[in-house]
């Protein structure tokens, strides 16, 4: 029956598929023709903004803007960085990581997008702002019905599937670098997933606030180091990567094809622009303007894609080991085994210990928004979330034992759901997210730290309840 069923989704999911990333990518092309291009024009704000947040409104009560960064990183930089990356190579060529650097940045404006308007449309909840798709949806919208799908598919692939996922993929790690039981693991990576969930929001944005910049600049610097032993390679590298990804010197037909849409499905996977995810996070951000929050996030496209999936590119096409027949983390660690020794397997297992599991509570969370989102101010709405946790935790543990053909598959399937019905919503509501530009850069020109007022848009004044009026 397991079988049967995940024959049947992927099935559907390929043609499914090849649609989504088509109008993810038409999308992308026009956010970027309508806002000149604000993910390339403005990409020196995004980092004076993350480091020099200045008039933000942020107490120590709520979550600051870089924390709502890190929080949407955690969730982007994990198995797609490490395994997702080889499974590319493995399967599309090694063009297929060009066509991740294409996807992030055409995609990259869609998350300026979604971000901006979840900013705009977030409400207050106890502990932190909220906000995401399901929100502006409901609120920009006025279809509650379309913003419930978009919630239930969300909380089934970033909540509960997408968490086995990275499961299986430290347990795999850890059981081929140092031979612990994959039992052992899934039991220490419930009980550690659980401790930190049932903290809340505060707790889980704390974490993340420590985790992710370390594992990212340590994961850069082994692969810097990695590029600069075999710097004679990089320009054969970049030579067949360019080569592969328009099919030169292919023999079969339709080899441009999965390689053009491994990379864009592979990219989306790991950074998630226009998927409808980092919105969650960035709707927590307590910060001065809708826009600051909306460069910032896109920031974090590039931090995962051009950075971190490049790293693993890099190490994987620099070993020459692509085609020896391994796939996944495996291959990931058998390169760099390669460069390093058999510390290399050991160091990827670490690596992925971080990535995986920063992105397990980083995903938790945005379940959690939408599940609160569908509750609806229920008095029973805590006593759901406590069960959603334990859910999470019963998949955590099941997801480090078990082979999950069939939950790739049901990934696959909810992304498919949930970027559609993002994208259509930030089509229709996006001339707000302009709106929001337009006025932010005329406060900046002027000297002003822009600061929004929901008189910008009178016509959603009602909707806009967290802003001053």
């Amino acid at each position: 029956m397991e079988a049967i069923l995940t024959q049947f989704l992927n099935t559907i999911n390929e043609p499914l598929g090849g649609m989504m990333v088509l109008i993810l990518a038409l999308t992308g092309v026009w956010f970027t023709f309508k806002t000149r291009g604000v993910q390339f024009r403005l990409m020196g704000e995004m980092v004076r903004l993350l480091f020099r947040p200045e008039g933000n409104t942020h107490d120590g009560k709520h979550v600051s803007s870089f924390q709502a960064f890190t929080i949407s990183l955690a969730s982007r930089v994990g198995t797609g960085n490490l395994a997702g990356v080889a499974t590319a190579i493995v399967i599309g060529g090694p063009g297929a990581v060009f066509w991740m650097w294409v996807m992030a940045l055409i995609g990259s404006v869609n998350t300026f997008v979604e971000c901006t308007l979840a900013q705009l449309f977030k409400e207050r909840a106890k502990d932190s702002f909220i906000g995401g798709p399901a929100y502006y949806i409901t609120k920009g919208i006025g279809k509650r019905w379309f913003a419930c799908i978009f919630a239930v598919a969300i909380i089934c692939q970033f909540g509960l599937t997408n968490n086995m996922v990275q499961a299986n993929t430290i347990s795999s790690a850890f059981t081929q670098a140092f031979g612990v039981s994959p039992y052992w693991m899934a039991v220490a990576l419930t009980l550690l997933a659980l401790l930190i969930v049932f903290g809340g929001i505060q707790r889980i944005a704390k974490v993340c606030a420590v985790i992710v910049p370390v594992m990212a600049l340590g994961y850069l610097a082994i692969a810097l180091w990695i590029v600069l032993a075999n710097l004679p390679l990089i320009p054969h590298v970049f030579g067949i990567i360019i080569e592969n990804a328009f099919g030169i010197g292919q023999v079969a037909g339709g080899a441009i094809g999965k390689t053009v849409l491994m990379g864009f499905k592979r990219g989306l996977f790991s950074n998630e622009a226009g998927e409808g995810s980092a919105p969650n996070a960035a709707a927590t951000a307590d910060v001065s303007h809708p826009v600051k929050q909306g460069l910032i996030q896109t920031l974090g496209v590039f931090t995962d894609t051009l950075v971190v999936c490049s790293c693993t590119a890099f190490i994987i096409l620099c070993s020459g080991l692509y085609t020896n027949g391994e796939n996944g983390i495996e291959l990931t660690q058998a390169a760099l085994s390669f460069h390093i020794g058999e510390i290399g397997k050991t160091l990827i297992a670490v690596a992925i210990l971080f990535f995986a599991f920063s992105s397990i509570i980083g995903n938790y969370y945005y379940g959690e928004s939408n599940v609160a989102f569908l509750c609806n101010g229920s008095r029973h709405t805590s006593t759901v979330i406590n069960a959603y946790r334990l859910v999470l935790g019963l998949l955590v543990f099941l997801g480090s034992l078990m082979t999950i053909d069939l939950v790739w598959a049901l990934v696959d399937f909810c992304m498919v759901i949930m970027t559609t019905c993002n994208l259509i919503a930030i089509l229709i509501l996006g001339r707000y997210a302009l709106r929001l530009l337009d006025d932010y850069q005329q406060q900046r020109r002027a000297g002003k730290n822009p600061t929004y007022h929901s008189s910008t848009c009178p016509d959603i004044a009602g909707q806009t309840t967290c802003w001053d009026a």
